[in-house]
């Protein structure tokens, strides 16, 4: 299946630009100016990926950002001309999947492109299988669904944070460093930074105490990493 890519950008030869990489590449390639344009098309149809200009006419991409991440995990690759490291840390902070500058090569975006699709868009489940891995002292990891449930109740996790915690409950006490963690869970690690891992990791564990205030599984290896701690769920 083509996917499907939702280009928010108010500079028309920036837009062809990307379409045509696109295209060539054999996505289809929905181009739209403005906040309130690309919403609508977000509500009327779903989108594989969205490539995200932040200078907007009728306001910020961080904020239209912000609010896709309260409701949808789809794969954002922020493309601005805002190159210094504190704009690059706040976007993928807020979820951004990738960061790319202008002036950029075309054929690198549709590589960054094509890396963050086959990270994020999830193989259906082999025949016969239910989907739901292991249960894990209190976890349990559906990963048809993109679910983990905690104490039962499914936690509700941003892209970065499941994959994390996907992460350490495949290998329970491992230690894994930051470079391991941004590895497995960034599309592009060197594009990331290793204090995005401590931020996910501190809203992480915000999340499992609001259901259970006494256990913190996720340990802190000081200048090490961080692992998964998995009780005996045996009385």
């Amino acid at each position: 299946m083509t996917a499907r890519i939702l280009l928010v950008e108010d500079e028309p030869s920036i837009a062809e630009i990307v379409d045509f990489a696109l295209t060539s590449e054999g996505f289809q390639v929905v181009w739209r100016t403005l906040v309130r344009e690309a919403e609508a098309e977000l509500a009327a149809t779903p989108c594989d990926l969205t490539i995200l200009d932040l200078g907007l006419p009728d306001g910020s991409g961080l904020e239209l950002l912000k609010r896709l991440r309260r409701h949808s995990e789809m794969p954002v690759l922020i493309l601005s001309a805002r190159n210094a490291e504190l704009d690059r840390v706040l976007g993928l902070e807020l979820g951004a999947d990738d960061y790319v500058t202008k002036p950029f090569s075309p054929r690198e975006l549709a590589a960054r492109v094509k890396a963050i699709l086959k990270r994020t868009i999830r193989k259906p489940p082999d025949a016969g299988e239910t989907g739901q891995s292991r249960r894990e002292s209190g976890f349990v990891v559906d990963e048809a669904r993109a679910i983990i449930r905690f104490q039962n109740q499914p936690l509700d996790l941003t892209r970065y944070e499941y994959l994390l915690l996907k992460t350490l409950l495949a290998q329970p006490e491992r230690v894994f460093s930051r470079a391991q963690l941004m590895d497995q869970v960034w599309p592009d690690p060197a594009a990331s930074f290793e204090r995005s891992v401590d931020t996910h990791i501190k809203t992480l564990r915000a999340k499992l105490r609001d259901i259970d205030p006494n256990n913190d599984p996720i340990r802190t290896h000081r200048g090490l990493g961080y692992s998964i701690r998995v009780r005996d769920a045996s009385p």
